[in-house]
């Protein structure tokens, strides 16, 4: 049975950082690519970054690229997001997710997600 849950959320300051971490069991990343999305109620999920099941190589929304860094321990099976430099406008609930396959393929299975908001 495929199980992640994400945790570090909280509340912080424009500018600050914070580590998200996504706890998985029942899968290995070798298995599927895995992710991270965002959601802001109302609106579409967002798709944060990807980490490929074939070569590890990590794909990155826009947004994001230059301040958001995925990493993987995969002895732990556990996926982090260290996130810097945050801005309002990254305020979403964040969620682990696997794929069907690789990058382009759909999401799988996800967590409950942890809430990150950022305001001063």
């Amino acid at each position: 049975e495929v199980q992640l849950v994400e945790s570090g959320g909280g509340l912080v300051q424009p500018g600050g950082s914070l580590r998200l971490s996504c706890a998985a069991s029942g899968f290995t990343f070798e298995d599927y690519a895995i992710g991270w999305f965002r959601q802001v109620p109302g609106r579409s999920r967002e798709a944060v970054s990807c980490m490929s099941n074939s070569d590890g190589s990590v794909y990155y929304l826009d947004a994001v690229k230059g301040r958001f860094t995925a990493s993987s321990d995969n002895a732990k099976n556990t996926l982090y997001l260290q996130m810097n430099r945050l801005k309002p406008e990254d305020t979403a609930r964040y969620y682990c997710t696997t794929y069907y396959s690789g990058c382009e393929s759909p999401y799988h299975d996800w967590g409950q997600g942890t809430q990150v908001t950022v305001s001063s």
